[in-house]
């Protein structure tokens, strides 16, 4: 059995492993709650969106990620029996990307794991918004390499996604497939298809997470947080 610190590169996904996806989702829901008082709670509104948000990026696996958002904001409010939002409403919710907040243990996580491997960005969100959370809840950490579902034109769990970061970091950086570990939350959208690509992942599982998850869990390393696998990394 190989060891962590057998490879040279993490793939990260961002929303659900390094910032908290579910928080910042029902956060900025909120104001439409608040405006019609529904009892709606954060487990069926999370279902909800995580349908919906599959569905939309299957039929437009070139919209940027906000503009996504903002497209099933009224499909949101439909399915859970509310008032329809205004443009406005729809637009903030949109542009809440970039003010989702980190799990606690992320930056100091990376800053650790960046002494031992280079650290690349495949995320499923749009370059602009990616920016706002780095420069904000990530407090500016330098990615080796940053890749979102903009730059490759589709939506992760699509194959291609893989394929282009495998591309990217032979090319930049000499990264072999084998050397290389994808390292997320979500079952779905990072470790099955990974797997499919013969690709070795760890699952920070993020305790409690709803959004991803499937009955069959695939996965190489296990670890609830990334301070977890960090600290593991320095054992070995």
């Amino acid at each position: 059995m190989s060891k962590l610190t057998d490879y040279r590169l993490l793939s990260f996904d961002v929303y659900g492993t390094l910032i908290d996806w579910e928080t910042g989702v029902w956060t900025a829901f909120q104001p439409i709650l608040n405006k019609t008082n529904a009892q709606t709670t954060r487990t069926q509104y999370l279902e909800i969106h995580h349908e919906l948000e599959k569905i939309q990026q299957t039929k437009t696996p070139k919209m940027a990620y906000s503009r996504l958002l903002t497209t099933i904001h009224p499909q949101l409010t439909e399915r859970l029996g509310l008032s329809p939002p205004t443009e406005e409403e729809s637009w903030q919710f949109g542009e809440s990307v970039g003010i989702w907040p980190a799990f606690p243990d992320t930056v100091e996580a990376l800053e650790r794991l960046s002494k031992h491997y280079k650290l690349v960005v495949l995320s499923n969100v749009d370059r602009e918004s990616f920016s706002k959370t780095n420069a904000g809840s990530l407090q500016g950490f330098p990615f080796d390499l940053v890749i979102t579902a903009q730059d490759v034109g589709s939506y992760k769990p699509c194959l291609g996604n893989f394929r282009y970061m495998l591309d990217s970091v032979k090319s930049r950086f000499g990264v072999e497939p084998g050397q290389v570990l994808q390292t997320a939350q979500s079952q779905f959208h990072d470790h099955h298809p990974a797997k499919e690509m013969g690709l070795m992942s760890v699952w920070i599982e993020r305790p409690g997470a709803l959004m991803g998850n499937l009955e069959k869990t695939v996965y190489d390393w296990k670890f609830d947080t990334l301070g977890d696998m960090a600290d593991a990394v320095e054992r070995q």
